[in-house]
């Protein structure tokens, strides 16, 4: 174990030493009365208030007076930062002199993370006092890091020992989730409770492991935001320090967090070559099937570096950063267990450990969790929105030929009602026709108008033919009443309100209409409106199936092969916007209470209209009974539109009803068995 290479100043180590006589000149003591009782008391207490603070870091402070109790470490003894000189800088910059606000480490498991933490508590306790906040995923988990890492960290340093109190029962200064010291207070809670996260203002906030905090803190918001509003009143002088190992791509915090920052790496030299670089996996190479045989190979020269090479590489190693971040106070570090110090995790157990995990999901994940600091990307994921954008497509008209009908998925929000309208074909192939925004929102009865105007609107087909829309479905999920009251005005037969629903179904993943209660114009009627439930995880994970289709080629096309049945053709003026919506959710593992694992659909970003619409608009075709239309039905719909009819198998030729009139275009008229169903009279016409 190499020593440290922070030397503490002389000034550094005496605020607590009073018997540094010689500090008190001869001029400022000639004129002064010691003859009496204490005197030695007073003349120690004014040295130590005229003493300067000294202008310490906190690698420096930790260097110079912290211990590790073999309680909570498995190198107990002096604290050297030059064992891991990575950590230099990230502690550093916790120091009140960095300018630095918002300090955020994505790093792998067991890389001293935690105990950088800690330094910067100890520091804050001695040279920085002020109110400190600390936050673990849970109040149970605050609770032992009190008991394993705090209290070890007051009791095996001296320094620190003075100032913060024994712990006793009756004691409030010093009690499991409270520490009191002079001029200030440490306070541990649970992200998983909002009365911790509000209990008072802090100038600094320690969030640990903040990717296994829930998602929201007793129903109340999201417990980062939540805690960093703690920090208000303290503006330039607060320090917010967010320390995670990754889990899930889109949903991780600490990635958000990274990704927004300058997103720094650690570059150390090759000792062959000296090309700077940042430590990657791909280049740890071993035989196959000899873990033991792992060696780093540098992408300068090529040459495999071995593993007693790291501590000298580690101790030259810098900082940079690769990007440029969002807030110019926010920095971010990313380090993985390639740079573990010899003795902690070798190159050659990580190989090992990977070669383990192949063959189990489970394993990979916690794999690249855990060794590389890096989120696992789940099989459900989104297509990249640039690669959709590559793939738009300028339509011959506003409906291209092979769509039969239309449908619309309307999404309403606070200050405004989203349309999407799309174009169905056979196979359940897809084509967006227009993208309509009525600013207003369910408030304003222009609004809805605008809405009424939509049902009767038509479009044009490729051939000259013109279509309406024919089932448009709208979410109740904001403002139901609202919907129900305007729904019930147009009529169900066009318009049909949804319910979106948790979980999938992919027998019956539209089920209904159910008659619910509704309240019009304050009037509350029963069996008022017509209800449809959606399980909308199945429409999500079929339009991302769908996305990811392969396309033909331009020579492909030229020999006749067509696009695959599904897939979804998207124009060219729809924007970038639009397109990171249509992908803004991701399908993840989530595990409940008891241990149980069930995937489940979770937002990436904010926004995501433009994939509610599409799964709104897909139930409408389904509602429509488009997925189970025979081929008569899909050969009149061809008709209608003007297109060339498939050839199909030979069937019986079904006996037609005269109809007086020609249809529209996108109607559907194969007759059907209807069900027969009470109606009470303020329903019917």
């Amino acid at each position: 174990m190499s020593d440290s290479t922070s030397t503490p100043s002389l000034i550094s180590g005496s605020r607590l030493d009073d018997d540094k006589d010689d500090l008190i000149t001869d001029d400022l003591t000639d004129d002064l009365d010691l003859g009496f009782d204490g005197a030695e008391d007073v003349l120690r207490s004014w040295r130590k208030g005229m003493r300067p603070d000294p202008d310490l870091t906190v690698s420096e402070w930790a260097d110079a007076h912290r211990w590790l109790s073999s309680r909570a470490a498995a190198e107990p003894g002096r604290y050297r930062t030059a064992r891991a000189p990575y950590l230099r800088e990230i502690m550093d910059a916790l120091s009140p002199r960095h300018p630095a606000q918002r300090i955020s480490f994505m790093k792998a498991a067991q890389v001293g993370a935690t105990e950088a933490g800690n330094n910067w508590i100890g520091f804050v306790i001695h040279h920085a006092p002020g109110p400190m906040l600390a936050v673990l995923p849970t109040v149970e988990m605050a609770k032992r890091t009190s008991r394993g890492r705090l209290d070890p960290l007051i009791s095996e340093s001296p320094v620190l020992r003075a100032l913060v109190n024994p712990a006793r029962s009756r004691d409030a200064g010093n009690s499991m989730l409270s520490k009191e010291f002079q001029g200030g207070i440490l306070v541990l809670t649970g992200a998983n409770s909002a009365t911790g996260l509000r209990s008072m203002p802090a100038r600094y906030i320690f969030l640990d492991e903040v990717d296994a905090y829930p998602a929201s803190a007793d129903e109340e918001g999201d417990p980062v935001t939540l805690a960093e509003a703690r920090t208000t009143t303290f503006s330039h002088r607060r320090k917010v320090f967010m320390v995670s190992t990754p889990t899930i791509r889109g949903i991780s915090r600490i990635e958000r967090e990274y990704e927004a920052s300058d997103q720094r790496r650690y570059f150390v030299p090759c000792p062959h070559c000296g090309a700077m670089q940042w430590l990657q996996f791909e280049r740890l190479r071993w035989d196959k099937g000899r873990p033991d045989t792992a060696a780093y190979h540098c992408e300068g020269c090529e040459k495999p570096i071995a593993e007693h090479h790291k501590t000298q590489m580690l101790a030259a190693g810098e900082w940079r950063a690769t990007a440029t971040s969002v807030d110019p106070h926010s920095i971010g570090f990313h380090i993985s267990a390639l740079y573990s110090p010899l003795g902690w995790k070798s190159w050659q157990q990580i190989a090992r450990d990977w070669l383990a995990a192949q063959g189990s999901e489970e394993m990979l994940r916690a794999a690249r969790n855990t060794l590389l600091g890096e989120t696992w990307v789940e099989s459900g994921d989104a297509p990249e929105w640039q690669r959709l954008a590559e793939r738009r497509e300028a339509y011959g008209g506003q409906i291209p030929e092979g769509g039969l009908f239309l449908t619309a998925g309307v999404d309403v929000q606070k200050d405004r009602i989203e349309v999407n309208v799309w174009a169905w074909g056979r196979d359940r192939t897809s084509w967006l026709v227009d993208h309509i925004v009525i600013a207003g929102g369910p408030d304003d009865p222009a609004c809805w108008d605008k809405l009424t105007v939509l049902l009767g609107k038509t479009w044009a087909c490729a051939n000259g033919a013109v279509m309406v829309i024919g089932k448009l479905a709208i979410d109740t999920g904001y403002e139901a009443p609202a919907v129900y009251a305007w729904a019930r005005k147009q009529g169900f037969d066009q318009v049909s309100p949804i319910k979106g629903l948790e979980g999938f179904n992919r027998a019956t993943p539209v089920s209904g209409p159910t008659f619910v209660d509704a309240t019009i114009g304050g009037k509350r009627l029963r069996r008022g409106a017509r209800l449809w439930s959606v399980a909308t995880a199945t429409f999500k994970t079929e339009t991302y199936r769908f996305l990811r289709l392969e396309r033909p080629s331009d020579e492909d096309r030229a020999l006749g092969v067509v696009h695959a049945p599904g897939t979804i053709h998207l124009p060219d003026w729809i924007d970038t916007e639009w397109l990171k919506q249509l992908v803004a959710e991701q399908l993840v593992t989530v595990r409940n209470k008891r241990g149980y694992s069930h995937p489940e659909w979770q937002k990436m970003r904010e926004r995501n209209e433009a994939l509610d619409c599409r799964v709104y608009a897909r139930a409408a075709a389904w509602i429509m009974g488009a997925d189970r239309w025979d081929e008569a039905t899909w050969r009149r719909l061809e008709e209608q539109a003007g297109v060339e009819t498939r050839l199909a198998p030979q069937l019986p030729t079904p006996i037609e009803p005269t109809t007086p009139a020609a249809p529209k275009a996108g109607t559907p008229t194969t007759p059907r068995r209807k069900r027969r169903a009470y109606t009470p009279n303020f329903m019917r016409d």
